[in-house]
């Protein structure tokens, strides 16, 4: 398979750049975490003083104290006063970005991909750090799958990753490397090129815009064969209903406001059919008025300490009048818009997962989920729905519903622990204390 960059490359920038540590924990050592209030992932009232037994990465048993016997010599972890919670899921993220505020201006800046080994880092620890401990990245070049398998070893610090890597189009996009983008004009090239990124070892397939239904419905052959879903990049109305035909496994930004409100009929379609939708609502209208009223979000000590001098210098020249940006150039008419299209799908009871798009302009890997989570109860969703969502619905989503996603036995340890209670108000999930991935707890320096 060919690589991009070398993992002793990737290791060494990880390392350096990222400066962690984890307590690793043998298949035989007793975690507990105790005295906190448990979310499970469930969508059903929390368990008060509760008890996260843990053996190796893999959870024993969750539920109240009194019902649970903590063996001896275990490590404790004391949760009291905080909130326990499944770790979260991003079903829509890009790692190769940081939040630059201009597409075209940031992969100049970069020389295209030349510098992606020292990002991708830097935005894997970012997500980890905001209690993100599983993701879908929907468009990279090929190179990704280094970092994945990086992450997996335990060479960089990050959630583990399911990528696309290049996105499947009719329709070329300007600015960005061709890397990112295959461009085909057939149904035959378009399965082609699907089988060609299963060869190389991609998790989905990301279909991007100008496609036909008959280019929809190659993709989704191929995919299907291979046991792979496919996530399609939409906005119109048309292009959901060819989705829909060809039977596509998951909606990408629809009800993200970009579009006046959605027709009935075809709601009710996506909700009888429980077909995934993953709205991306914050990116553009909720994270841009938030930084209207908070410019200093741009700016602070911990992204400074992220990345390299020159690297944090160029991503606050692009701030600079963030509200001329072409990237918000209609975001007044889409949050006009979001006053209705964005509570749509939520109304209808459609199966809801959660994805950010971070790190798209000003929408940080630090905090694009909360904010997302955020934007969600802001347009009907209950504190609880959307945890549910960002956790079991978009392990189910993913396809690893019986590995990820809630809190309870038999499930891999990945664990966060907030201080406050996101049951009352969502926000406090940008409060993370401690967060664990499969079975270890990440220390981040």
């Amino acid at each position: 398979m060919q690589r991009y960059l070398s993992s002793l490359i990737i290791l060494v920038l990880g390392v350096y750049l990222l400066g962690f540590h984890a307590f690793a924990v043998d298949d035989n050592q007793y975690t507990a975490i105790t005295g906190g209030m448990l979310i499970d992932g469930y969508e059903t009232p929390p368990i008060h003083n509760a008890t996260v037994l843990i053996k190796g990465n893999i959870i024993i048993d969750a539920g109240p104290a009194h019902t649970i016997e903590i063996p001896e010599g275990t490590t404790l972890i004391d949760a009291r006063g905080k909130t326990v919670l499944p770790g979260l899921i991003d079903l829509h993220m890009h790692l190769d970005l940081i939040g630059h505020g201009d597409y075209d201006e940031y992969y100049s800046y970069i020389k295209g991909t030349e510098r992606l080994a020292e990002i991708m880092p830097i935005a894997a620890k970012q997500m980890l750090r905001a209690g993100i401990t599983s993701a879908v990245d929907l468009g990279s070049p090929l190179s990704i799958l280094d970092i994945k398998e990086a992450i997996n070893k335990g060479n960089i610090l990050g959630p583990r990753l399911s990528v696309s890597g290049p996105w499947i189009t009719r329709i070329k996009l300007g600015g960005v490397p061709d890397s990112y983008q295959i461009v085909i004009d057939s149904p035959k090239q378009a399965a082609k090129q699907a089988q060609y990124l299963i060869d190389q070892g991609v998790d989905v397939i990301k279909l991007w815009l100008g496609l036909t239904l008959e280019d929809y419905k190659a993709v989704v052959k191929v995919a299907h064969q291979n046991n792979i879903k496919v996530h399609a990049h939409l906005y119109k109305v048309d292009a959901i209903r060819n989705a829909l035909k060809a039977k596509i496994d998951v909606l990408q930004h629809v009800g993200s406001a970009k579009m006046p409100p959605y027709p009935e009929d075809l709601l009710h379609q996506i909700a009888e059919s429980r077909t995934p939708v993953i709205q991306t609502i914050a990116h553009r209208i909720w994270v841009y008025p938030a930084t209207l009223s908070n410019p200093g979000r741009l700016d602070t000590p911990q992204m400074q300490s992220d990345m390299p001098a020159d690297l944090y210098q160029e991503l606050q020249r692009s701030f600079t009048h963030f509200h001329r940006l072409g990237y918000f150039h209609d975001t007044p008419d889409e949050i006009r818009n979001a006053k209705i299209n964005a509570k749509q799908f939520i109304n209808s009871n459609a199966y809801i997962g959660v994805g950010t798009d971070a790190a798209s302009p000003l929408n940080f890997h630090s905090d694009a989920i909360w904010r997302e989570m955020s934007a969600l109860v802001d347009s009907g969703m209950t504190e609880s729905r959307v945890i549910t969502a960002a956790t079991k619905t978009n392990a189910e989503i993913l396809g690893k519903g019986d590995q990820l996603g809630t809190v309870e036995a038999g499930k891999l340890a990945d664990i966060i622990i907030v201080d406050g209670n996101p049951l009352f108000d969502i926000n406090m999930l940008k409060y993370v204390d401690t967060v664990i991935k499969n079975g270890e707890v990440q220390v981040f320096e």
